[in-house]
């Protein structure tokens, strides 16, 4: 496994992100999604393997990793491998040629946010939503195929939506089924009245039949641990 760097969220997870899997993170904005992609890699890279890390959002920061990684940044940056895709047409490009890039050696895929640019092509072509979702279903069973064949772990993060039921708003990964009928382990992130402190619920795991909750910090080296609510 790959650690998250999360104790708590490493302890209900049983070790990390599972190898010969794929792993789901969504939340809302500010959630730390990012940053705890970032520390799988940096936690991969601390294991001497490779991570293709697809930014789909631009939001990937070269500092920010620099902070995660302290002091072993230039031999992490040198294991990180970043794509970054405009569009879905290019996303679509960058799934279907994943086996040539992650030779011997990788460890970790990540596609941080694998529904950013699906969401932005279903705007500009709402007619098309079929068939996008139809890409989209596509692309998550060649991931989910690539961690077993590959034997390595394969990390998605989602945005978020509001669901209005009767009685309450729920909070769902955009592309919904499709997002969790192929994550083997789904993790979501959601604020709190302290906006460094994120409740993580681990709401799927091969080894979990219940959710388990765990209270993250948000800190300038990173998301750690955080005891007590507050």
């Amino acid at each position: 496994m790959i650690p998250t760097g999360c104790t708590a969220l490493d302890k209900i997870l049983q070790g990390g992100i599972p190898f010969e899997s794929l792993s789901l993170i969504y939340g809302e904005a500010e959630t730390g999604k990012t940053t705890l992609a970032m520390q799988c890699a940096v936690n991969c890279a601390r294991q001497k393997r490779k991570t293709l890390f697809v930014d789909c959002d631009g939001t990937f920061s070269a500092r920010r990793m620099s902070q995660i990684a302290s002091g072993n940044f230039k031999e992490v940056g040198e294991l990180v491998i970043l794509m970054n895709p405009d569009n879905f047409k290019e996303q679509t490009i960058v799934v279907d040629q994943l086996a040539e890039y992650t030779t011997k050696g990788f460890g970790l895929i990540v596609f941080d946010t694998i529904t950013s640019l699906y969401r932005a092509k279903v705007a500009e072509s709402p007619e098309k939503t079929f068939e996008l979702n139809r890409e989209l279903n596509r692309q998550m069973a060649s991931l989910a195929q690539i961690a077993k064949t590959q034997k390595i772990a394969v990390l998605i993060s989602s945005q978020v939506h509001s669901v209005l039921n009767q009685t309450h708003v729920s909070i769902e990964p955009v592309a919904t089924r499709v997002l969790k009928f192929w994550a083997d382990t789904i993790i979501s992130m959601k604020p709190t009245e302290n906006p460094r402190i994120v409740e993580a619920t681990l709401e799927k795991s091969p080894k979990r039949t219940q959710p388990l909750i765990c209270y993250l910090k948000i800190e300038e080296t990173g998301i750690h641990e955080h005891s007590t609510r507050g």
